[in-house]
């Protein structure tokens, strides 16, 4: 089988303590699909303490035949992106792919061009920005249940290596274990993932910081419930107190609304709670 790439690696915990928690914004997002192909995604997010809404425009093109996918979007920033991707059209499991963006309002630009390769057992991927310039690499190699990957960044202009990480892991049939270490070694994160039945799924990640002993230890737990096929909830809590809780609704085919909040249990006669809501509508 193919292994996840590297940023994948954890997003099974990872989806379990961040997906469906909208904290302190109202979200909207709208996703249709005209009958040829092409399909158009609109976001829109208000923060509720300073009332700002950021939003953007998608539009996305896929050429199955040809292998060949366009993207382009628009958000309050003022930055327009395009990206064009081939995938398996010089190689089986090469895809290609090339973006630039541009702020209409300011100089601010960028180049960049990412190559990834795909086997069994294989990801590799390299991210070459031209104009910082910048490549960064990664690569996971599994076999048989044991995942092992690593991601550098080096700086072109000064010839030294800027970053790097890794990650060791073990994928059961419905669990995950990993250890990553982070910025050289500095920061590490062990997570566990588990599915403990059809319904109920568990998790819990630790990190410490290398640099920082005095902070001791930070620890999650999270978990998500599925109450029947259109609605679940989530509830994580972390060493602080602070207590994560969300509901996901399915309203109708193609409409989903999440509800959540984030109370700090330590503080709870303070003003330092989080609520938010997210719409999503796909046609």
């Amino acid at each position: 089988m193919i292994p996840p790439n590297y940023s994948d690696i954890c997003k099974p915990v990872n989806d379990l303590f961040s997906k469906d928690y909208p904290f302190g914004a109202l979200k909207l997002e709208v996703k249709t699909t005209t009958s040829n192909g092409v399909s158009f995604t609109v976001n829109g997010a208000q923060d509720l303490k300073s009332g700002a809404i950021i939003s953007e425009l998608k539009t996305k093109y896929a050429d199955k035949v040809n292998g060949l996918t366009y993207t382009e979007s628009w958000n309050t920033a003022n930055l327009v992106t395009g990206q064009v991707e081939v995938a398996n059209k010089f190689a089986k499991g090469l895809k290609i792919e090339f973006s630039g963006s541009s702020a209409l309002s300011s100089a601010k630009r960028a180049l960049r061009s990412k190559i990834n390769y795909q086997q069994d057992n294989l990801f590799a991927r390299v991210n070459i920005d031209a104009l910082s310039p910048s490549a960064t690499a990664d690569v996971t190699v599994s076999r048989e249940g044991v995942i092992v990957g690593a991601e550098l960044a080096y700086d072109l202009n000064s010839g030294a290596v800027n970053k790097t990480n890794s990650t060791i892991g073990y994928a059961g049939q419905d669990y995950l274990i990993t250890l990553q270490g982070n910025n050289s070694l500095n920061l590490f994160q062990l997570a566990f993932y588990q599915r403990v039945t059809e319904k109920v799924e568990s998790g819990a990640r630790a990190v410490y910081d290398y640099k920082n002993p005095e902070g001791g230890v930070s620890a999650e737990l999270g978990s998500k419930y599925i109450l029947d096929k259109d609605a679940y909830v989530k509830a994580k809590i972390d060493n602080a107190g602070r207590l994560g809780l969300s509901f996901t609704q399915l309203l109708r085919p193609g409409v989903k609304l999440s509800l959540a909040g984030l109370f700090d249990t330590a503080r709870l006669q303070e003003n330092t709670h989080k609520m938010g809501a997210a719409l999503t509508f796909e046609a």
